[in-house]
C-alpha cells in the first residue's frame, strides 16, 4: 500500500498521505501533543487509518534498524 506522496503540484511537495493533501508531519505533530490516533482521524477523515498505522509501523522499524 502507498501511503505517502510528494508532488510539487500539491503543498509545494510537501509529503503527504496518498490521495489527500494532508502532510504526513500532521500525524506526527497530533501525536507529540498527546492526542491519540482516533483524534487525529476524527480531524482528518480523508486518511484512513489504514494510512495512518501503516507509517507508524514503518517509521518505527526505520527507527530500529537504526538504532541496532
Amino acid at each position: 500500500m502507498r501511503v505517502i506522496d510528494r508532488n510539487p503540484g500539491i503543498l509545494g511537495g510537501t509529503p503527504v498521505f496518498t490521495g489527500t493533501r494532508v502532510p504526513v508531519r500532521i500525524l506526527m505533530e497530533h501525536l507529540e501533543a498527546g492526542d491519540r490516533l482516533d483524534e487525529f482521524l476524527d480531524d482528518y477523515p480523508t486518511v484512513k487509518r489504514e494510512q495512518a498505522v501503516a507509517l507508524l509501523e514503518r517509521m518505527t522499524a526505520q527507527l530500529m534498524r537504526e538504532v541496532e
